[in-house]
């Protein structure tokens, strides 16, 4: 029997979230991620066109039943992911840390990615109401516009944030009961693979997020061209590569919301617009009998 001075640390194995399971890319690649301090290096999955497309073969078959639920009952699973996030609030400051983040600013990051989590499931069964509206019209019609989801979402998280930028590319989607493909960012990918991993435990349905760790300029030509991909946001994007988004994008008519990073710090204070990029406002006439 070993004592614990000859025990050896087991290494994270930083995988792929797609479907609900946590697969290697079927490529086989990795990206070496040097890590702050004395910890050696890890490997980052390498996810490649076969790996986006299977992820949003999951988020589509997700679409139907996550669409399907009650504003009541996301609230209750957003609000949950905020909870297993508050448990394993050192777990997510050590994970900042080792991509960079002094120990204050990771424990700052990690308190306002929670409080993003609950601000959003508050308004899971409200911005219905709020985007709702009794149009008037001249004729004898009773006029009614309300907001369905977009549908399935490929979200770039900020490169320059963790875990904030991350879940604020996230959640308006998922709050708005659209499903999401989301792609990390190259210099955060730790905290997102290990935020896919409160999703899994927090109730949250298979498919209905899926995370791909990888290099941007191969995945995000799929993101915009992806003909099952309804829309796209990018966060901290460079007008080049938005503009290409742009043109690819136009081929399905897909959605592209920009995120200035900026403003992402303060993104929980603009919740319904959030949510509200990603709906689609559907307008409905209805004869009035005599």
């Amino acid at each position: 029997m070993t004592t614990d001075k000859q025990r050896l640390p087991v290494s994270k194995t930083y995988k792929l979230f797609i479907g609900g399971q946590f697969p290697r890319t079927e490529s086989g690649r990795y990206t070496r991620f040097e890590v702050s301090g004395d910890a050696p290096p890890v490997n980052v999955c390498r996810a490649s066109r076969k790996d986006f497309r299977n992820a949003c073969v999951a988020a589509r078959d997700a679409f139907g039943t996550w669409s399907a639920t009650s504003g009541y009952l996301r609230g209750q699973i957003l609000y949950r992911i905020g909870e297993v996030l508050e448990g394993r609030h050192a777990q997510f400051c050590a994970e900042l840390q080792r991509e960079g983040l002094s120990a204050q600013a990771a424990s700052a990051e990690v308190d306002a990615a929670i409080d993003q989590c609950l601000h959003f499931a508050g308004w899971t069964d409200k911005y219905v109401q709020v985007l709702s509206a009794v149009n008037p019209v001249s004729s004898p019609h009773f006029n009614f516009s309300a907001p369905q989801p977009t549908g399935v979402v490929a979200a770039v998280a900020p490169a320059k944030r963790g875990l904030t930028g991350f879940v604020a590319a996230i959640l308006p989607a998922i709050a708005g009961t659209n499903t999401v493909v989301a792609i990390a960012s190259e210099a955060h990918p730790l905290t997102a693979v290990a935020f896919a991993e409160v999703l899994h435990a927090s109730d949250v349905p298979a498919g209905v997020v899926n995370v791909l760790t990888g290099q941007w300029d191969e995945l995000l030509p799929h993101c915009a061209s992806h003909m099952d991909v309804n829309a796209l946001v990018l966060a901290d994007v460079d007008a080049k590569a938005r503009a290409e988004c742009q043109i690819a994008a136009a081929d399905n008519v897909k959605r592209l919301v920009h995120i200035d990073a900026a403003c992402l710090p303060g993104l929980e204070q603009d919740g319904l617009d959030a949510v509200g990029d990603l709906q689609e406002i559907k307008t409905t006439w209805h004869p009035v009998a005599n």
